[in-house]
């Protein structure tokens, strides 16, 4: 898995504070984890950084569209999504990211990368029903929607003079009296 450099957060060298960092992440992003669900992406992520003495907190914030093909009718739409999450970054022994809320990484460690964290979030944020907003308001023109409408059983109601030889019988014994 390539771990990707630009994600790297050297803490080390920061001052105590709020820090901030910026990122575009687009389809290249998601290919390098070999995820191949979008046809397309532009995500804007603010990561903020807050070291203090002897830990960090950090904020990860994401607004942006994911382009996928819709369930119905595998139309490409641009999904928005938005997402953010908490993470607590602690020192210890040795690295442990069994906890989504808290990162233990080891003493003497200068650096963190957010790709992962910031991988899982995108992905999370995508609607798991991908409804394309056309078949919502009506709006698609779809060859798939034609056919459906198309292939729809029609209800065709006929007012008729005809009616039910047994019901005209019922009625002339309530009219017989």
């Amino acid at each position: 898995m390539m771990k990707l450099k630009e994600f790297f957060i050297p803490f080390s060298g920061l001052k105590l504070g709020k820090h901030e960092f910026g990122y575009e992440i687009d389809n290249t992003f998601f290919e390098s984890f070999d995820y191949q669900e979008f046809n397309d992406a532009s995500v804007q992520i603010t990561a903020i950084l807050d070291k203090m003495n002897n830990m960090m907190e950090l904020d990860i914030e994401a607004k942006g569209t994911v382009n996928v093909d819709g369930d119905l009718t595998g139309e490409p739409f641009d999904q928005p999504i938005s997402s953010n999450l908490h993470l607590v970054v602690k020192f210890g022994e040795e690295y442990n990211d069994e906890n989504d809320e808290i990162l233990v990484i080891p003493h003497g460690e200068y650096q963190i990368n957010i790709s992962q964290y910031i991988y899982e979030m995108l992905v999370l944020a995508v609607p798991q029903k991908r409804i394309h907003p056309g078949v919502l308001d009506g709006t698609l023109e779809s060859e798939i929607l034609d056919k459906l409408e198309e292939l729809q059983p029609k209800e065709v109601k006929e007012e008729s003079e005809n009616t039910d030889p047994r019901w005209d019988d019922l009625k002339k014994l309530l009219t017989d009296k």
